[in-house]
């Protein structure tokens, strides 16, 4: 059985590095596009680096070329799904249960689909389009599990003489599963999540050889994605090979004492969770219903494809549109917590909005903030979220819905600890602690994704790790 444990670190490494790099090609193009626009801020006529509504015509400008930016990526993502790897839209999670649990669908596992996802779920996140990377991830990590396992490949006339053994339909749907469980543990930097994730929702069969496989092959992509990590951001060596840092996470890790009355307010998130996740995925059945019958009304194949295109275009530019007067139309209260180099001045809700949701959901779970976004941010960018990621869910691009949960969560969740701070106050010893906006944040987050996906073991170890 070596060489069946070999193929498992094989196929994790590779995984961690994939991860690793998509991470880094969708931090540097953020940055990239953030760059563009404040140099072309400070090239304006009046020569400053803050976005003002006193400023004729200059905000508008501003999202202009920070729209033309998001719709030349838009366009590649959306176009290489659609004309590249049809398969690879919109997450490929799906196919790849119904490939697991018996059923056959054509080009799933090939090259070309593994080109196009990777394209399409780069750009897509980097555009600032309501998803996450997450799916698609799973999608890729599968394709890789698929791949050196069977050592051969048709598209591309490669057939190697070794590990003939493994090319059969048991031990392939078994790398599959290794790949998927280990693309979900390099994301979330989670191996015991990558395979209880598996475990929960991907796989129908299972014995205690292949989990522990399993495990092993997501050890080895958290570890690879983490070692590289360390040390680079943005493809810039920073130093500090092998550090790993605990802050470096996206998800709620700080410990704090807890009290048993937190526990109401807790109760009130997960029955919120459950409603609005049953919401969540009744709108978005109703929504791709309703996209299946109009695209389907088109007879010409090339017009179809177009029309699709053209709706992932409409949704980024409401999302950029509405964006400035979400900023005109409130103070700007929390801009300044952002990255990005003109938020001094938006407001909360802009700023929730602008900013990608792997670093607004390390906004919204951030202790000691107590008041750093209104209720009028936080109902805004809410209702925005809650639609548009919705209404993306099903497009034609390569994107996952955990981030988007993961965000609306938090959102209500955060609304729910500004009420109790607004009910006690700020508390500031040890037995008001737990009256943090922060905290219920991220039970807000869990309980969102629970209820949209119905997971519930492999989330909480999700969540914690």
């Amino acid at each position: 059985e070596w060489d069946r444990w070999l193929l498992m670190g094989l196929i994790g490494t590779a995984v961690g590095m994939l991860g690793f790099l998509i991470h880094q090609i969708i931090d540097t193009l953020i940055k990239l596009k953030w760059d563009l626009v404040e140099n072309y801020l400070q090239v304006s006529k009046r020569n400053t680096l803050y976005l003002s509504t006193g400023q004729d015509g200059n905000i508008h400008m501003t999202w202009l070329c920070a729209l033309g930016f998001g719709l030349a990526m838009v366009v590649l993502s959306s176009g290489s799904v659609l004309f590249i790897c049809p398969a690879g839209s919109p997450s490929g999670l799906p196919e790849i249960i119904g490939y697991l649990n018996g059923t056959s669908i054509r080009h799933l596992f090939n090259i070309k689909t593994f080109l196009g996802t990777f394209v399409s779920c780069v750009l897509a996140v980097a555009a600032g389009l309501f998803c996450g990377p997450e799916g698609p991830m799973i999608h890729l990590g599968a394709l890789l599990g698929c791949g050196p396992s069977q050592m051969q490949s048709d598209t591309l006339g490669i057939h190697l003489p070794i590990f003939t053994r493994f090319r059969n339909s048991a031990d392939k749907r078994s790398f599959i599963t290794a790949g998927a469980g280990a693309g979900i543990a390099s994301v979330f930097r989670a191996p015991i999540g990558g395979l209880l994730f598996t475990l929960e929702e991907v796989s129908s069969f299972w014995d205690i050889r292949l989990a522990w496989q399993t495990f092993f092959c997501c050890l080895m992509a958290t570890f690879t994605t983490d070692l590289l990590s360390s040390s680079l951001c943005g493809f810039v060596y920073r130093g500090h090979f092998g550090f790993f840092e605990a802050e470096k996470r996206i998800l709620f890790w700080n410990l704090l004492d807890m009290n048993v009355l937190a526990f109401i307010p807790t109760v009130l998130l997960g029955m919120l969770g459950g409603l609005l996740g049953a919401l969540f995925v009744s709108l978005n059945i109703k929504i791709n219903k309703l996209r299946m019958q109009f695209f389907n009304s088109i007879p010409k194949l090339s017009l179809r494809k177009t029309s699709k295109l053209l709706e992932t275009v409409l949704i980024l530019e409401l999302w950029l549109a509405t964006s400035p007067l979400t900023d005109m139309a409130h103070g700007g209260e929390a801009g300044h917590v952002l990255s990005i180099p003109h938020a001094a001045s938006l407001s909360g809700a802009a700023a929730l909005l602008v900013e990608n949701g792997k670093q607004g959901i390390t906004y919204l779970f951030k202790r000691g903030t107590h008041e750093e976004f209104g209720y009028a941010s936080l109902c805004t960018a809410l209702a925005f979220y809650f639609i548009l990621s919705c209404w993306t869910a099903g497009s034609a691009v390569a994107s996952g819905l955990v981030i988007p949960m993961l965000y609306t969560g938090a959102l209500y969740g955060r609304i729910i600890g500004l009420i109790l701070v607004s009910i006690f106050g700020v508390q500031t010893n040890e037995y008001g602690a737990w009256i943090d906006p922060g905290l219920f944040a991220a039970i807000g987050a869990a309980s969102f994704f629970s209820g949209v996906s119905r997971l519930t073991i492999s989330l909480t170890v999700i969540m914690v790790s």
